[in-house]
Order: C-alpha cells, then structure tokens, then sequence
C-alpha cells in the first residue's frame, strides 16, 4: 500500500525541552556509528508528542541522526504504526479487526465508528476530536473484541460499552482500560474451574497504573499549512 505525507504541513516542528532530553539519552544507548538506529523511538516520540508524523518531524529526525530525510520517511511510511496524516486531537482509536476479535463483535464495533466518527478510518470526526482505523492483531485475543487508544488497551467490549466509551471522549467523562466485564486479566468470565481465589488487588497493574495517573491520549493540536517544500 503506497502511503503519503499528508498534503498540509506545519511550518515547523520541535521536540519539547523533556522529549529533547529523552532523545539524547536514547542516542547513548547505541553504538558510534550506529546511532541511525534510534529511527524508530525518535519517530515513535515525535508522533506521541503531535499525534502523528509530519515532514518537519521527519527532518529534525533525520538532522538528529545525519540520515538524509528520505531514509527516515522509508522508515515512517513503512511502518503503520506512524500516521502520515494528523488524526483526532483527543484520541485515535485502533479497533483489532482480526478473526477472535472479529468472531467476538469487532465488526459491530467498527460500524459505530463509521457511524458516530467517520465514514472512512484515519478522517477525523467533524470535530477533530476523535478517529479511528482498523488494525491487525493485538494480541489480546482472549479478551476480544479490543481496541487500543494511545498505550491503553480496552477489553470484552460490545455495542452497549464502547457507545459508552465514544461518548466519555466527547464529554470529557473516563473509561478505564482493561475489561469491560469487570474481568482481572484473562480469566473466563463464568464457570472458572481454577485459580479461584481472588487476588488482593482488585485491578491488574496496567488499570491501576491509569488509576494513579494515566491520562487518556492527547495529541497537541498544532497549527497547520500547506507545505511549500517539494515532497521527500
């Protein structure tokens, strides 16, 4: 699949003064020489800090690592994970659309998305709020259906839940990650046969972690306009 910048472009981009540090640091973990290894996490920042890739990200990235540009734009354009285009400034949704999560209700799912955020995936809502886009394989099968937004994964969901969590992102309102069913981690949901005993957290760690601080994805809403540069 050939994927594009997209056509609009800031005028520039700057890592923040603690992303700055944190990508130095990450240049020490590689050898002389070898520092266009760090492509990936550098890349990977940048699009947490913005909400996705621009070419002006692409080419701080690429004075950072003395890599010509368009060997770092091989690499974003590569790899779906970076989005070349912007995509909801409060939270991308990726629903799994693969065959546990399929059998389990995923389908129904991405058809409230088409429904409540846009017909097509990666078009932000009409007020660029939220979007979404179907992937392959979390590997949370055993929970499925699931779909992740930013580093939070949101388990067992049906109709009924993920309306819910669609209309907690509007209003500003939070959903926990992690099962929807109430569920600890894997376990089944009904006629347990083993490990009965109920652990004395009563959330797994990555639902606490949200619980003591975590925060919903937010990407940084950043003034945007159409690139004079030619296309890397």
């Amino acid at each position: 699949m050939l994927r594009r910048l997209d056509k609009e472009q800031p005028l520039s981009f700057k890592f923040t003064a603690d992303n700055l540090i944190w990508a130095k640091k990450q240049l020490k973990n590689y050898p002389k020489g070898k520092k266009q290894s760090a492509v990936i996490p550098l890349l990977f920042r940048a699009q947490e800090q913005e909400g996705w890739v621009s070419k002006p990200a692409i080419e701080v990235v690429a004075r950072m690592l003395d890599m010509p540009p368009i060997r770092v734009f091989e690499v974003a354009s590569f790899y779906f994970m970076f989005h070349l285009s912007p995509v909801g400034s409060t939270a991308h949704i990726q629903v799994c659309g693969t065959t546990p999560c399929m059998l389990r209700g995923a389908e129904d799912l991405i058809s409230i998305c088409k429904k409540k955020i846009s017909k097509k995936p990666m078009e932000p809502s009409e007020s660029g709020d939220i979007s979404w886009e179907e992937v392959e394989c979390l590997g949370a099968c055993s929970n499925s259906p699931v779909v992740q937004i930013g580093s939070d994964y949101y388990e067992d969901l049906d109709v009924d839940s993920f309306s819910k969590m669609l209309e907690n992102l509007v209003s500003g309102g939070v959903t926990f990650p992690g099962s929807q069913k109430n569920r600890f981690s894997s376990e089944p949901i009904e006629n347990i046969k083993t490990l009965k005993t109920k652990a004395i957290e009563t959330q797994n760690a990555s639902v606490e972690l949200f619980a003591e601080g975590g925060i919903p994805f937010k990407s940084t809403k950043q003034k945007r306009s159409k690139s004079t540069k030619k296309d890397i």
